[in-house]
Formats: structure tokens, sequence, C-alpha cells
């Protein structure tokens, strides 16, 4: 991937002040929502959370191109008018983003790693944030990439699953995020498991929340929850 992509995910939840509308006025709230969505965000994609977590009902991941160093700021303000336009029906519950960049370990570019641009979507997305272990950092760089090599071994195991992998060190409170997609959620489980038996499971420092997300068209999506 040559160029600079920043990555944005928002957790969002309906008010209070939502539910009490009568549904005709939430139907036009939900229109104009995926209208501006749509002409505001072109590489989005709007998921449904709830029921599968308590405190979020929609899961929003927009991708942009960040080639120069302004675009970050006129993303966010891009961002922020949107959402805060919503604000008293749709609350943010978490937000993560991070930046791509070249594998420190992998120079190939690997066929399951997700296309930013694209509109094609697997049913499924997996989200979540990590940061390694201060131990992790003292091994040289041989012993690293050997932990590694064992780590994207297991991945390619599981050729349908796709992923990808920001990096938000020192701008959140993780050091990474990644996002996977797939049709399999028993099989996503299925290449976790293998993978926390991995050496370089054990410098993990943390890996949650977990988001797990069902992807619909956008209005789709809003329309659940009218």
């Amino acid at each position: 991937m040559p160029d600079l992509f920043l990555f944005y995910f928002a957790g969002l939840q309906y008010t209070e002040r939502y539910w009490s509308l009568p549904h005709d006025e939430r139907q036009q709230l939900a229109d104009n929502f995926s209208a501006e969505l749509q002409a505001g965000l072109p590489h989005h994609a709007l998921y449904q959370v709830f029921p599968a977590r308590s405190e979020t009902n929609l899961f929003l991941w927009s991708s942009f191109l960040a080639t120069t160093p302004n675009q970050p700021a006129g993303i966010f303000e891009t961002i922020a008018r949107l959402l805060i336009a919503h604000r008293p029906y749709l609350r943010p519950t978490n937000i993560k983003w991070g930046f791509t960049r070249p594998s420190d370990y992998s120079k190939a570019k690997s066929s399951q790693e997700i296309n930013p641009l694209s509109s094609d979507h697997k049913k499924y997305l997996i989200v979540y944030p990590f940061t390694k272990t201060a131990d992790w950092y003292r091994f040289g760089r041989d012993a690293r990439q050997g932990m590694m090599n064992e780590h994207i071994w297991i991945g390619h195991q599981y050729p349908q699953i796709s992923q990808l992998l920001f990096y938000s060190t020192d701008l959140q409170d993780q050091e990474f995020l990644v996002a996977y997609e797939t049709d399999e959620l028993p099989s996503f489980s299925n290449l976790v498991s293998e993978l926390r038996t991995s050496d370089a499971r054990s410098y993990i420092l943390s890996d949650t929340p977990i988001y797990t997300a069902v992807h619909h068209p956008t209005q789709d999506t809003l329309n659940l929850f009218l």
C-alpha cells in the first residue's frame, strides 16, 4: 500500500432523546444521516453492533488518504462537523484511529490485506486495539522477526479471513489497531485461538475492547434502529 491512509473508527449509541421521537421523525433522521455519510465520507462503512455489545449500536469505519501534513486536521474537522450535527440523537461510545505503513515484518503485499478503498465488505468486521510489552522491544530484530514469522504463518492458514493493521503509537492509548473481515465468525475465533498459542502472544500487554460488527448497506444499518 504505497499511499498513507488514516482510518477512523467510531462506536455510536442512540440517545434516549432519539428513542422518544415518533417513528417518522426517526426515519427522517436516518435518511438524513445516510445522505450526509455518503456525501461527506466517500469511503465509509456503517456496521450494526447491537446486540453483540450493549453500549454501542453502530460502528462507523472511514478511510482517508492522508499524504500531506494538514490532511489529518481536515479529516477530523469533517468528521466532527458530521457527528456533532447528530449529537442530540447519536453519541460516540468509543473512538479509535490510526495510520497505515509498510509492515516491519512482511515486505510482500498479502492477498489477505483489506483494500481500504473497496466498497465490498465481508459480513463481519472485528476490530480491536492492542499494545505490546516493553520486553518485546528489547528483543533484537531477528528474534522479533522469528516470532512474527510464526504469527504470519498461522494467519495464512485462514485465507478466507482478511485483515489490516493500523499504527497509532503515542497518538492514542494503544500502539496498534487491527481489523479483520470474515464471513465466518467461528473460523475467526479459531484463528485467534491459534494465534494465542504463538510465542509472540506472550508479549501482548492488552487487546481490548473488541468490537464485532455486522455489515449492511448504510441505509439498511440505520433502518434497523427505527
